[in-house]
């Protein structure tokens, strides 16, 4: 049986962190360089006794920097909302993941106080992974050579790893599969990702225009940084019934029918029709179709989105659910 997650959102923490393994970062997309660390977290958890553990953020730090300094340009984009990491995170084997709201105390602690207060005192840390160029505390002052000192007197052991490459041998990051969404090279994504793109969220009641068109939604609110490309997708829907559906959905700002509207996730399901409100869904990208449009009247929508319907079953045909 798997173990329970545990979310530790506040620290110090009541009951107290188990001792733990830990690798620290934003985990955006928690991609296949991302998946390698936690493995490496896992298995030096099991043969140590220690609990599979990472610490992250909300928001991104450079969120907060962006908004911090006026500049919402320098924010970057989400792969993940924080739902879908910490459920990945947790699939991946971390049992114990502190999520600690990135603020202006948390920007201004010194590296010192980091290491002594947040990882050793409070979070009980016993081995450390970190990415090489890993760089912690107030103006980023810390550094790996910090980290080797308080090893070398026995506070924790210490590891680190290097990139790693995608099949071209080009390094998977974060921000790589950030551009590769913005162009809807979904194949490209989810090779870097090593999973799919996806998007989860409660159905909410929405116009039901869609359903008078004859093209049932489910709908499901988006964050505004959302890093894939507004259009058309081939998807497939987990959460309702046994088994995932064939879906095509729309992301976007519905610009035929709302003026300036908020980003939306729209899926209808191909050959099933289920009253989902209120239901937890996942959805995956598979393929991107074409981007948004505005059409001049529901006339030429409705063609469209039967164009499109037809274009996911080809899809499916040819690749399988």
């Amino acid at each position: 049986m798997k173990t329970p997650i545990r979310i530790i959102r506040h620290l110090p923490s009541t009951p107290s962190p188990l001792a733990s393994a830990l690798s620290i970062g934003n985990f955006d997309g928690v991609h296949r360089g991302h998946q390698a660390m936690l493995e490496r977290v896992r298995l030096a958890a099991a043969a140590r006794g220690l609990s599979p553990s990472v610490l992250t953020f909300a928001p991104h730090p450079r969120v907060y920097f962006a908004n911090l300094t006026n500049q919402p340009e320098r924010a970057p984009l989400a792969i993940n909302s924080l739902r879908d990491r910490l459920h990945l995170l947790s699939n991946f084997g971390m049992e114990q993941i502190t999520l600690l709201k990135f603020n202006s105390a948390l920007a201004s602690m010194t590296p010192t106080t980091f290491v002594e207060t947040l990882l050793i005192d409070q979070l009980k840390t016993k081995w450390l992974l970190v990415g090489q160029d890993f760089k912690f505390g107030h103006q980023r002052r810390g550094d790996i050579e910090l980290l080797q000192r308080y090893a070398e007197r026995g506070d924790f052991e210490l590891s680190t790893i290097g990139d790693v490459d995608d099949n071209q041998g080009q390094r998977i990051s974060s921000s790589s599969i950030r551009q590769a969404l913005l162009a809807g090279e979904m194949g490209q994504a989810q090779q870097r990702l090593g999973h799919s793109f996806t998007i989860s969220g409660h159905v909410k009641h929405g116009k039901k225009l869609g359903r008078t068109l004859g093209f049932p939604t489910l709908n499901i609110s988006v964050a505004p940084l959302c890093s894939a490309k507004i259009g058309i997708y081939v998807v497939r829907v987990h959460g309702i019934g046994d088994h995932p559906s064939m879906g095509v959905a729309s992301l976007g700002r519905r610009p035929t029918v709302v003026e300036a509207g908020r980003l939306l996730l729209e899926v209808h399901l191909i050959d099933k029709s289920i009253d989902a409100y209120g239901k937890l869904v996942c959805v995956d990208f598979l393929h991107f179709l074409r981007g948004e449009e505005k059409f001049s009247s529901l006339e030429t929508l409705t063609l469209a989105m039967q164009k499109d319907t037809l274009q996911a079953r080809q899809y499916f045909a040819e690749n399988g659910l």
